[in-house]
């Protein structure tokens, strides 16, 4: 037998003991448990817990209700009906521990209790003081009269201004469930009212998901790829742009069945090289013990285009399937070689952007060549000032190399999300409820535009081509969002949250974007109410019941509940309900699900058997686990062309070259950013600030719980900082600092580390605001909130994306008494 055979049969054997159902169950401790924090323990020790605990096989006992959230499914334990403890499903193949904190978010002390308006807007109006919006007090109401008063508010906003001065603004992560999905019930209502100004695109991925249809004719960040089976068969090199897999993975827009896990052991078994590019060392790079390319923050484009100047120079590229398979690489080549702007983009060149010396980009490119490559960029690199330029640059360098198309090789941009990679399974698409039409067709790009909106009534910018002109919002109608902690740029949205005459917020708890209504609604959490989901929105193996398991605390109602009385009260509840109630839409999904599988020669339970059992398994086929992204489009591009208008990977983008912008060329091309470390203004602020997501968080979702005892520093959000940065500073792990620039400033607790480059600081978005001056632009943040430094502008004029990581910043230890933290305690209350 032939050597390369041999280590096929290796492989295949080596995956079918690894990615097995069920086989990865003691994979959380290993992968999840690393973390630069004293604190490590607790968290592997949970994971172990769980581990152990995968026994159960259903059917429910009455003590137990399964359901489900992003970090995972798992069966909440009653006593006396109180949430006392959870366990995980046992399809999970990772259970992580920030499912041990959901019963203290149940019981939160910041719960909203009931229906809430602010002191000056119940006495006023729309002619109350905007300004004390986030400062004033809050008086407690009845639901009707708080009900009566958002109609009342529907109805005169209306009739004044127009459907399109209303604006739907949740547009982002909210509670799992195909019913009981905020943002849709919250648009289905505003719809059959007459219609609303929406978002369009996605916060998380804005510039990624507009600039890629242009490239390879798909969003690809939420498409499926290539079978991790497939990778660690036929890979000999990853390569990570930003991508920290083992961290990012734990959560899911559905329910995450965690497969990415296993996928990693395997990796790290069967020795697979790494790399990961980086300011960070990310704890997937430790984990992979991978080779760390320790790059300034936003030159990633540069660097990959040293690589590619490389690969062309040396002729380590594949000069065929750049013939057949893709369109303008000529015209890439004049601007690579320097024959279009005068400088060639050699190593030398991206050495003095990137501070990556020449000889490791040179490096990086033979071995890229060498082997098998797979590239797998994350969200960060598309969060920077010209974000479109990385993930056009990724596929351009895949393309060079000519394994696109080929097992193990090409390009992928979900790998550290919800377990991208992972086989679909053969399973119905379980359905939910709709939005329905807006007669309103005004909507604005989401990750850039809130604030913009606000501010700006009458202003048209530049969006993929269209021209898009603000309309004047008196009304805004957030349900589902915390707008205060993930918005750019937070003193600026202070301030564009004062314009609109009314804000109506439906929340669980009194997040900050809570604080800043003038009428809240408390609504429930998952575990008291009824639903139903897929688990892992990538492989579908699941459709998992999602049962109430304590009835709601307080007077919190649904969503679904609050969204049908105010239509009934605005004319047209039968609508809105379609006559359903809870577990009429609920038992509606499962039915059409259960069409689908007779059609498919799939067996689907009835539904009160599903129920009662709590889930239904779908197989996945063995033809999944060998999927390959492009892989027909590889054996015959005519009859498998891309949706590009030239049917091919298009490195020179001719539809771009005829929107004309500035900021964005018909080519993957360096563009230096607004804010970076070669940049005049690291003069006065000489630290690049960058804030990726949290390990034991959702953004924001479950800060409020002890589970923040696991990370923070001091009662603050840590800062990672370089020894020689701190050093310099006279700051020492554990101190309180103070992050500051033009825009804000924030306190946070240093935690010391060589886990990050010199010259840049880590803060992980997502804790909450928490002002000393309440609802005054300019606050200092007390609690470590990253938003009150970063900057609010587009990404370009085709994406309009957020420019997260573009940001540069002072930090300088904290004199004076440190104040104290209140970002969890609910706002004052007046008497009714």
């Amino acid at each position: 037998m032939g050597s390369k055979h041999r280590k096929g049969m290796e492989r295949r054997t080596f995956l079918k003991s690894v990615l097995g159902a069920g086989a990865a169950s003691l994979m959380a401790p290993s992968l999840l448990g690393s973390r630069a924090s004293a604190q490590a323990a607790p968290a592997a020790n949970a994971a172990a817990r769980y581990a152990r605990s995968l026994d159960w096989a259903g059917p429910l006992t009455p003590s137990t209700r399964l359901t489900a959230s992003h970090w995972g499914a798992f069966l909440a334990q009653v006593e006396d009906g109180k949430l006392v403890g959870v366990k995980p499903f046992g399809g999970d193949r990772a259970p992580v521990p920030m499912l041990q904190a959901l019963p203290g978010r149940v019981y939160a002390r910041s719960r909203i209790q009931y229906p809430m308006v602010r002191e000056g807007f119940l006495k006023k109006g729309a002619r109350s003081d905007r300004s004390q919006r986030g400062a004033e007090r809050f008086v407690r109401v009845s639901w009707d009269d708080a009900l009566d008063l958002v109609a009342g508010e529907l109805e005169r906003v209306k009739a004044s201004y127009g459907n399109a001065s209303i604006f739907a603004g949740s547009l982002d992560w909210h509670s799992v469930g195909k019913l009981h999905n905020a943002p849709t019930l919250l648009r289905r209502m505003l719809g059959l009212f007459g219609g609303y100004t929406d978002n369009t695109g996605d916060f998380s991925v804005q510039a990624a998901m507009t600039i890629l249809p242009h490239v390879t004719g798909n969003i690809e960040v939420y498409d499926q790829q290539t079978a991790w089976p497939t990778i660690i068969e036929n890979t000999d090199l990853i390569v990570l742009f930003g991508a920290d897999l083992i961290k990012n993975n734990q959560i899911g827009w559905t329910p995450p069945d965690h497969y990415a896990y296993p996928a990693l052991q395997a990796v790290k078994e069967r020795g697979i090289e790494v790399v990961s590019v980086d300011p960070r060392l990310t704890d997937t790079a430790r984990f992979l013990d991978a080779d760390w390319v320790a790059l300034r923050p936003n030159t990633d484009v540069a660097l990959m285009l040293a690589i590619a100047h490389t690969l062309y120079t040396e002729k380590l590229y594949d000069e065929a399937f750049l013939k057949r398979y893709t369109v303008g690489f000529d015209k890439f080549l004049d601007y690579l070689l320097g024959k279009s702007d005068g400088q060639p983009k050699t190593p030398e060149w991206a050495a003095k952007i990137t501070e990556v010396p020449a000889a490791t980009i040179r490096d990086l490119a033979r071995r890229m060549a060498r082997g098998r490559t797979m590239l797998m960029g994350g969200w960060a690199i598309q969060r920077q000032d010209h974000g479109e330029q990385a993930p056009w640059m990724l596929v351009t360098l895949a393309a060079m190399l000519g394994q696109v198309g080929l097992p193990g090789g090409g390009f992928g941009f979900s790998y550290h999300y919800a377990s991208g990679g992972a086989p679909a399974a053969n399973a119905p698409v379980l359905s939910g409820i709709s939005a329905g039409d807006n007669p309103v067709k005004t909507a604005i790009p989401f990750a850039h535009g809130v604030s913009d909106l606000l501010l700006n009534p009458g202003k048209t910018v530049d969006y993929n081509g269209e021209k898009v002109t603000y309309p004047d919002i008196k009304l805004v109608y957030w349900a589902g969002g915390n707008p205060f902690s993930h918005q750019m740029d937070k003193n600026r949205l202070i301030q564009a949250w004062q314009r609109p005459e009314v804000t109506i917020v439906h929340d669980i708890f009194w997040t900050s974007s809570a604080k800043f209504a003038d009428i809240v609604l408390p609504v429930t959490t998952t575990l008291e109410r009824n639903d139903i989901d897929n688990m892992s929105e990538y492989t579908n193996q699941y459709i998992l019941a999602m049962h109430k398991a304590v009835d709601p605390l307080f007077e919190a109602r649904s969503d679904f509940e609050i969204f049908a009385e105010l239509s009934d009260r605005l004319g047209f509840g039968r609508k809105f309900t379609e006559g359903k109630d809870e577990m009429g839409w609920i038992r509606s999904f499962y039915e059409e699900a259960r069409k689908q599988a007779k059609a498919m020669k799939l067996s689907m339970p009835d539904f009160d058997t599903f129920w009662e059992t709590g889930y239904v398994a779908f197989p996945v086929p063995e033809s999944a686990k060998q999927y390959v992204r492009y892989g027909d489009f590889r054996k015959d591009p005519d009859l498998n062309p891309l949706g590009t208008p030239s049917g091919k990977i298009e490195i020179y983008s001719r539809t771009i070259e005829k929107f004309g912008y500035d900021d964005c060329p018909p080519h993957p091309t360096w563009l230096e950013p607004a804010e970076w470390l070669g940049g005049a203004k690291a003069k006065r602020y000489p630290l690049h600030l960058v804030s990726p997501h949290p390990k034991y968080r959702l953004h924001s979702q479950l800060d409020n719980t002890w589970i923040r005892d696991w990370y923070e520093v001091n009662e603050r959000e840590p800062v990672w900082i370089h020894p020689d940065d701190a050093r310099a500073r006279g700051i020492a792990h554990g101190d309180v600092v103070r992050i500051f620039n033009d825009r804000g400033a924030l306190l946070a607790g240093a935690y010391v580390t060589d886990r990050v480059r010199r010259g840049v600081i880590a803060v992980h978005e997502g804790a909450w605001y928490d002002p000393d001056e309440p609802g005054k632009p300019g606050a200092l943040c007390k609690h470590g909130n990253v938003n009150t430094v970063t900057m609010d502008k587009g990404t370009s004029k085709l994406a309009q994306g957020n420019v997260a990581n573009t940001v540069l910043v002072e930090i300088e230890k904290y004199e004076g008494p440190v104040p104290r933290v209140t970002a969890f305690e609910p706002p004052a209350q007046a008497q009714s």
